[in-house]
Parts: structure tokens; C-alpha cells; sequence
């Protein structure tokens, strides 16, 4: 039986309920934590299998858009993610090309950067790839972590499309395997050390110091914009049996992977299944791909000693 909790949430997760409350988007001024929430509300029924016709989809995108005019950080999550969402079903997505591509700016703070350039991915048509192509070659190798994997991301899921514009984004994608110094983040806007005298301000109290950043990044220690940078790398080069030999060389470090430029363990894993996929196919390499292998097996990483094992 039914309960009077479980009504309120089929009314409130009702398709015809939401496209009716969507008109909260015409509002002046926007409510931020409304407009949030009536998206968290499409992407769940979107996420739970319901779909929306195509005028449906249609009419919720371009009323979502217009929240671009809107400066809250929170919401403008929420928009890329129901822009994302809605893309496949609702029509002429590429006319809100425009409003992404000022949020992937260099200039552009950094918490709208890595959304935009996921969302665009969602909706560019890859003949128009080319025209963006500056914007995702400075992404590839920017510092902040976020930004250089949610490129390095958006390409991948573009290469089957557009893979001639992609290859030749190889020298970026093989500078961003590198390891990025860590973002400290105690370094102030100029890169200098923060005056300690306004981390009242930054800490919510003292009246005399500045107002926090408006954009705090938090350094990522995990380098798995080296996982995401390898899967494409090889993409790029998978066709030439020679240039992946030499990559995975390049990259190994030695026979016990102590000095390898990878840093992180999934990407040290991915090299691994490389590495034994070549031993496979081109037996003139089995001797060294195989001493490869073998000098993983001692790794620090658990994980790369288990893929290591795997393999051989």
C-alpha cells in the first residue's frame, strides 16, 4: 500500500510536474537553489531511465541555458550536467556553443573550466572541432589537474570522430604524462607564498583582511591525469606498432619501473597491458617487453605487482 510519502515523491519525481516547474528558469531574478534543484530532478529521472520526448528535452535544454547568465558556482554545475544529459535527445544543441566556449577561457575561473569543456564535448559537431582546436591544446597541458584531464577526457571520447584533428594534439597529450608539480594551497594568486596575515579572512573571520578566492583549487596528489593522458596517447599512436614500442620504453623507467616519468598506478597498469599486448603481436620484442614485466613484479604498487603477474 501506498504511503503519503511515497505520493509526494512520485508527484515530485513526475516528468509532466518538472517540465511544468521548469518556467522557474524565466524568472528575474534567478533563484540559484531552486533552479538547482529542479536540475538535480531532471538528471535523476534521467538517470533512472525515464526519457523526455524530443520537444520535451528540447524546450528543458535551451530553458537551462539560460541560467549561463547566472554567476553561482553550484549552479553552474548543474547546468553543464543537465546540458550533458539532455544533449542526446534534445535538438539544435550546437547554438549554445557560444555560451561554453567563454567559460573555457584561459582567463576563465577554474571551476567552470573542466564543466565546460565536458559539456562542449557532449555537443560539438566534430567537423567543428578544428575551430576549437587552440582551446583544448591549452587545456591538455594546463597545471590544474582538473582542467588538463577533463580535456584530455573529452578528446578521447572524440577520437573515434575526429581523429585526424586529435593526432595532432600528440606532443601536448605527451607532455601532460609528465608529472605537474602539486598546486600548494598555500601559494598566493602570483604564485608567491600567502601572507599568513589573511588567512583570517580566508578561514570565515577578521574583518580587516581580503575576501577569500572565489575559486580555491585543491592540489591533486594522485596524478591520474597520467592514466587519462596514456589512454590517449595510445589511441593516437595504436596504428604504429613501432611508436607504441617506443613509448612504452620511454615510459617504463628501467626493468623495476623505479624510474618511470608514471607516477600513478592505473596508468603504470595500462602500460603493463600495452606492453603485453605488443609481447603478443611482435615476437622480435618478447625478450624485453618480458624483462619489463618481470621488473614490475617489484614495484612498490601492489596493484601494478598483480597486473605485472597477470601478464606474464
Amino acid at each position: 500500500m501506498a504511503t503519503k510519502k511515497d505520493d509526494e515523491e512520485i508527484y515530485y519525481n513526475n516528468k509532466i510536474t518538472i517540465i511544468q516547474e521548469a518556467r522557474i528558469f524565466n524568472e528575474s531574478p534567478v533563484n540559484p537553489r531552486k533552479c538547482r534543484t529542479l536540475l538535480t530532478r531532471i538528471v535523476y529521472l534521467l538517470y533512472t531511465g525515464e526519457s523526455f520526448a524530443t520537444h520535451e528535452a528540447t524546450s528543458l535544454f535551451f530553458g537551462t541555458t539560460k541560467l549561463f547568465q547566472h554567476k553561482d558556482p553550484a549552479l553552474r554545475q548543474a547546468v553543464y550536467l543537465a546540458i550533458k544529459e539532455l544533449s542526446s535527445s534534445a535538438e539544435d544543441v550546437i547554438m549554445v556553443t557560444s555560451s561554453i566556449m567563454k567559460d573555457m577561457q584561459g582567463n576563465t575561473d577554474a571551476i567552470y573550466r573542466p564543466n565546460a569543456i565536458r559539456g562542449l564535448c557532449r555537443i560539438i559537431d566534430p567537423s567543428m572541432l578544428q575551430g576549437v582546436e587552440r582551446f583544448f591544446k591549452a587545456a591538455i597541458v594546463d597545471k590544474n589537474t582538473a582542467i588538463s584531464s577533463a580535456a584530455l577526457v573529452s578528446s578521447y571520447h572524440l577520437f573515434s570522430a575526429s581523429k585526424d584533428v586529435i593526432k595532432r594534439w600528440g606532443n601536448e597529450v605527451q607532455e601532460s604524462v609528465q608529472v605537474k608539480p602539486p598546486q600548494s594551497p598555500f601559494v598566493g594568486n602570483m604564485g608567491g607564498p600567502l601572507n599568513l596575515s589573511t588567512a583570517g579572512g580566508y578561514l570565515g573571520f577578521g574583518s580587516s583582511a581580503p575576501p577569500p578566492p572565489s575559486n580555491p583549487t585543491i592540489p591533486s596528489t594522485s596524478n591520474i591525469t597520467q592514466y587519462h593522458a596514456l589512454g590517449l596517447l595510445y589511441a593516437i599512436r595504436q596504428q604504429d606498432r613501432m611508436a607504441v614500442t617506443k613509448m612504452i620504453q620511454q615510459l617504463a623507467g628501467g626493468r623495476s619501473g623505479a624510474g618511470s616519468a608514471l607516477k600513478n598506478p592505473m596508468a603504470l597498469c595500462m602500460l603493463i597491458r600495452y606492453a603485453s599486448k605488443v609481447m603478443d603481436e611482435d615476437p622480435n620484442v618478447q625478450k624485453q617487453m618480458f624483462d619489463l614485466l618481470e621488473g614490475w613484479l617489484r614495484h612498490k604498487s601492489d596493484m601494478v605487482n598483480y597486473e605485472a603477474a597477470r601478464a606474464i
